[in-house]
């Protein structure tokens, strides 16, 4: 079964113009209908590091979770982030980014990655007495810009030591878009048979000229979990790239439906997301 997680948060959270509450509500509302699996909805983390998202709060007390079958994630940074997130019935997953690249864990988390595994570990038990669900993007997952070492050895080292934690749900996350097909069909293939009782998902920024051979490679691997949101906005401001964005959602859905995959996605709702993302979302 495939799963789409659509992430609005991602897709928002480096715009310098505030988007008011009522607006994201409204939109997250409509992706609400459509029948993804998850929204990445908002994030509880400092208001100086995203102060587009410092409302999820607001935008969460307006959402309608009554006629919806999707579920709710926020990102944490920490384990503040992680019980202020928990403390919300309608959020079922945490998500955290840990990165395998110490200058970006730094600079995106403000903890080295030892820390980070025992942040990891504290949000694994909040999760478990607030009975909610921990996710970890493994975040510069196929690289980094900083000149540090990177290879499949340590995502593989990391993600085993994540394992340890507790930890049973990940996203592979392409944060500047440097991913190859080969990359990502080696890593892939190598992982699902060493952890099949985890999912291991994935997070692809990409260029629109190249979106659709590393989501073949990926879905060729096994990999059955997708982050992506809608028109391919959002992205790493990291990458210095402006045409690198989130993997665009409606491609994903045209290239899955013409390989037969049933995703039992109401089209017109997401037609209507669309018009709307167009509408809210500066480009």
């Amino acid at each position: 079964m495939i799963k789409l997680i659509e992430c609005p948060r991602d897709a928002i959270q480096g715009i310098s113009r505030f988007i008011p509450t009522g607006e994201k509500a409204r939109y997250i509302n409509q992706l609400l209908k459509v029948g993804f699996d998850t929204i990445d909805f908002g994030s509880f983390v400092s208001p100086k590091a995203i102060p587009q998202l410092h409302d999820t709060a607001g935008v969460l007390e307006l959402l309608d979770m009554d006629n919806t079958a999707s579920k709710l994630l926020a990102i944490v940074a920490n384990a503040r982030g992680g019980k202020m997130a928990a403390s919300f019935e309608k959020i079922t997953y945490l998500g955290f980014p840990f990165s395998i690249s110490e200058t970006f864990q730094l600079r995106n988390a403000n903890s080295t990655i030892p820390d980070s595994l025992e942040i990891v570990k504290e949000l694994s038990d909040i999760c478990n007495l607030h009975e909610k669900q921990l996710v970890i993007y493994i975040s510069m997952g196929f690289g980094n810009p900083y000149g540090d070492e990177w290879n499949a050895d340590i995502v593989c080292y990391w993600l085993e030591q994540l394992h340890l934690a507790v930890v049973k749900i990940f996203a592979l996350s392409d944060t500047i878009g440097i991913s190859t097909p080969e990359s990502i069909y080696s890593l892939f293939s190598k992982l699902m048979p060493q952890y099949p009782s985890m999912e291991i998902g994935a997070h692809f920024h990409t260029r629109p000229d190249d979106w659709e051979i590393k989501f073949e490679s990926a879905l060729k691997a096994g990999c059955r979990r997708f982050d992506g949101a809608i028109k391919g906005f959002g992205g790493c401001p990291m990458a210095k790239d402006e045409l690198t964005g989130n993997m665009a959602t409606e491609q994903m859905i045209s290239k899955l439906s013409q390989l037969g995959y049933p995703l039992h996605l109401n089209m017109d709702e997401l037609k209507k997301a669309v018009d709307l993302a167009i509408k809210i979302i500066p480009s």
